[in-house]
């Protein structure tokens, strides 16, 4: 698949359901260049890993690893930001979940994928110490 769409193309990722999260990038958001702030970026991907860990595990998890997140084009104020997250494995107690990052511009059509990471999160009990994910149902 493409990273960009073209206006008559496919726009998001159609085989990874519908987006975890999806918001507006506001002026709060930005750096001082007045580009949005990569670590609002990496706040919402870890907030949509950590929906589709909680999910899974059934409870509590914390996020224990970011590995290879890659910034491919910036985010800017007003555009509307998808962010899909995707299981890619469980272990005994540790979940690890892809995450892509999609922006639209406020007045089309056309999306371009603009981050991506891997994040890895550890099922924790009341105790706050890993516990067993359950077994798929």
């Amino acid at each position: 698949m493409d990273d960009v769409a073209s206006e008559e193309g496919p726009h998001q990722p159609t085989d990874r359901g519908p987006p975890v999260i999806r918001t507006i990038a506001m002026p709060g958001d930005t750096n001082p260049a007045g580009d949005i702030f990569g670590g609002w970026l990496m706040a919402q991907m870890d907030l949509a890993a950590g929906n589709v860990a909680a999910r899974r595990s059934r409870g509590r998890c914390a996020t224990i690893a970011v590995d290879a997140i890659t910034f491919h084009h910036p985010v800017f104020v007003g555009d509307e930001v998808s962010i899909y997250a995707w299981l890619l494995k469980v272990g005994r107690s540790s979940l690890r979940i892809q995450v892509e990052v999609w922006r639209r511009e406020r007045a089309s059509e056309a999306t371009m994928k603009v981050t991506e990471a891997t994040f890895t999160f550890v099922a924790i009990g009341e105790d706050r110490r890993p516990r067993p994910v359950p077994q798929a149902t």
